[in-house]
């Protein structure tokens, strides 16, 4: 997975939502405008198919996360809210048309992400490939950032998603090792692992996004922290898990700030070169500080 969704049940036997986790209904022009771009191009973002509560704020902003290759995700992560099943979708003229929508919103740095396409032999790294030499080509001056999914161990159609000239390349751990049957059954943390460690050794900067409130301790957070800088990781995301529907994993704790400014903190003094760590923060959140 990609990004963290946001909590759309409303049912009276769930727990309140605190009030540090209320965001404002997306509203003004550059939210207007960034949606008719969306719809005028016939393109995903990862802010509407994940729900994401930072919606408003980024697109008030003029950015957005697009999200390639279809709406459609071969796995089914107990976590989050895109959609599951056999993809139909593999649009080759949607590199062009990521690129065009880029161009007319004239951001300076773009991200990029997919669901997973299991079925395809390259994992969709060909769409990949086009789509960020597709963006390079029309924005010469835009930086990028693809969070890219786990391609089971293709270490070829790793390379090619990663050898387009990106400037970050991000694959989210999601959780604590202990939790992944849990919450990422067709993925393996080693694995996960192994492939930030290649994107490392490729040149890229390198970067992985968790959430908690799903039932980790403190300790197995820091311990994750230790092995993704171990495997190469330079910058971190930390965010609030939130239950998109109840037929996800239920929210085990509402995390305080002050647990977040700890480990942002713990995180930067560990040696990460970057860390966004608090209860909305979402894998692409503040991206363009990433880029350093």
């Amino acid at each position: 997975m990609l990004e963290l969704p946001i909590v759309s049940d409303t049912s009276p036997a769930r727990t309140k939502r605190p009030e540090w986790l209320k965001v404002r209904l997306p509203m003004g022009e550059n939210y207007r405008m960034v949606r008719s771009i969306v719809d005028e191009f016939q393109l995903h973002t990862i802010c509407q198919s994940g729900n994401c509560p930072n919606m408003g704020e980024c697109w008030g902003a003029g950015t957005a996360t697009f999200m390639i290759l279809g709406n459609v995700c071969t796995r089914s992560c107990s976590f989050c809210a895109v959609k599951t099943g056999r993809p139909t979708e593999y649009d080759e003229d949607e590199p062009r048309r990521v690129a065009e929508a880029i161009w007319l919103m004239r951001v300076k740095h773009a991200v990029i992400t997919s669901v997973n396409r299991d079925e395809l032999k390259d994992r969709g790294a060909e769409i990949w490939y086009r789509t960020v030499r597709a963006v390079k080509e029309r924005c010469p001056e835009t930086t990028i950032e693809t969070l890219i999914p786990d391609t089971k161990a293709n270490w070829e159609a790793l390379e090619r998603m990663i050898s387009a000239g990106q400037e970050v390349v991000s694959h989210n751990m999601e959780t604590v090792r202990s939790l992944y049957r849990k919450v990422r059954p067709q993925a393996k943390y080693e694995r996960s692992l192994e492939q930030i460690r290649r994107i490392k050794a490729y040149g890229k900067r390198t970067k992985s996004g968790i959430m908690v409130g799903l039932g980790e301790t403190k300790d197995e957070v820091f311990q994750l922290m230790d092995d993704l800088l171990e495997n190469g990781c330079d910058i971190l995301t930390i965010g609030q898990y939130l239950q998109p529907t109840k037929m996800h994993l239920d929210v085990a704790e509402f995390v305080h700030p002050d647990m977040f400014a700890e480990y942002r903190e713990v995180g930067l003094t560990k040696g990460f070169k970057y860390v966004e760590s608090g209860p909305l923060v979402r894998s692409s959140y503040h991206a363009e500080r990433h880029v350093f």
